[in-house]
């Protein structure tokens, strides 16, 4: 488990009463052991005005499953912020929930298979290593 405070799911959707969560309807729905998933409504809180999902949106449901993820990881009276947040918005949504999900670090097996799946989908003929990403940003994976 990488948790370090004991919680449920109960306890932290009311603590999200009343705030970014509420506003949005966003609900947190699984804690598991190295995980925390939520949804989203897409409906007129959400959209833009040409009825799609809010890129915006989006970002502030990964900004949530991201400050609580981090809130579990801590003790005591230690305290979490991001600094920064970057988003792709790979496909659209016109109505129904979108589900979220934060995971514990992810290994390099899983950067490798994610590489592979979507150069395959985007049909790039070179199947990107994790070693390219390593030389490209400058990060040891």
């Amino acid at each position: 488990m990488i948790w370090k405070r004991e919680t449920t799911i109960e306890h932290l959707n009311h603590i999200g009463q009343n705030n970014m969560m509420s506003h949005l309807g966003i609900e947190l729905t699984c804690l598991g052991d190295d995980y925390l998933e939520g949804t989203m409504p897409v409906d007129h809180r959400t959209k833009q005005p040409l009825g799609l999902l809010h890129g915006g949106a989006s970002v502030v449901l990964a900004e949530t499953l991201g400050s609580v993820a981090g809130y579990l990881c801590t003790e005591g009276e230690q305290k979490i912020v991001g600094l920064e947040i970057n988003a792709n918005h790979i496909r659209s949504a016109r109505e129904g929930k979108v589900r979220a999900q934060k995971t514990g670090p992810i290994s390099r097996q899983q950067v490798y298979g994610l590489l592979r799946r979507l150069g395959k989908k985007a049909n790039v003929s070179i199947i990107p290593h994790p070693h390219m990403l390593r030389h490209a940003c400058g990060y040891a994976l």
